[in-house]
């Protein structure tokens, strides 16, 4: 039996159809909206109850969890908190202070500790994982990688827990980084300029980052807030990533002249 720690995105939904009737589970579901409560075995609970988790985990024998989708983080002053949930959560409140990545490796810590082993995300679905390559018929130009390097670089510093997995690069400058709002919402941040853009979006796991869960994940709604931003292309880590609706975005690349390039 394996326990399914559920948030937003289509990403979770990928992995329960991909694995209905073929394993036991139960879910874990974590989402505001109840997104799970018509699937069977689904709990929904909130992410302060800590002791219920671990309680559903160990009543159904789940020594494995999973966790896929993006799971907003909390107000912890309005949280509901059960009895483990006061124990573990001057834990939590303390990483969370450092940056989102520090806050989940604790979770993962906290669940090591209570016997309950995470796996990665992407386990039942390595097909959404894109290793290296080019994937549409377009290719960084010499501007473009220029751009590309400048992204990675700045990624690349030793800011420990970082929240930003993504940044916009243009005219060898950053012109935007991911905040706690996530890709999308800095997107929508961007003004597109008169000229012919050459922007670039990198999105790389965070520093430092447990890569076994929140893996940087795009799909054809990230592509045409891309193009809306005039940013030309995209730019991923070799199967460090979640592509939703591939084909889709494939075929929107292609149709819209960006590339879309895993290194």
């Amino acid at each position: 039996m394996i326990g399914l720690i559920f948030g937003e995105t289509e990403f979770p939904k990928k992995i329960l159809k991909k694995i209905k009737k073929k394993i036991n589970y139960i879910i874990i579901d974590l989402t505001n909206a109840k997104n799970f409560k018509s699937e069977k075995n689904s709990f929904s609970v909130s992410v302060g109850q800590f002791g219920k988790i671990i309680n559903i985990l160990k009543q159904n024998k789940c020594k494995k969890v999973l966790f896929a989708g993006k799971i907003k983080k909390p107000n912890f002053s309005k949280l509901k908190l059960d009895l483990k949930g006061i124990y573990y959560m001057p834990r939590i409140l303390k990483t969370s202070k450092i940056g989102d990545a520090a806050t989940l490796k604790e979770i993962i810590n906290i669940l090591k500790k209570e016997g309950v082993q995470t796996i990665n995300s992407n386990w039942f679905t390595p097909e959404l994982s894109l290793t290296k390559g080019n994937y549409s018929k377009y290719k960084p130009n010499v501007i473009d990688k220029l751009n590309i390097t400048k992204a990675i670089n700045v990624l690349s510093k030793p800011n420990d827990y970082s929240y930003s997995q993504a940044v916009v690069s243009r005219d060898r400058k950053i012109i935007a980084t991911e905040g706690k709002d996530g890709t999308n919402s800095m997107l929508k941040k961007i003004k597109k300029t008169k000229k012919k853009s050459n922007a670039v979006l990198v999105k790389f796991p965070k520093k430092k980052q447990d890569t076994r869960i929140d893996l940087p994940t795009i799909g054809l709604k990230t592509l045409k807030k891309c193009k809306k931003a005039g940013i030309v292309g995209i730019v991923l880590k070799h199967k460090k990533n979640i592509f939703l609706d591939k084909s889709k975005s494939i075929a929107f690349a292609n149709k819209n002249k960006m590339f879309i390039l895993v290194k």
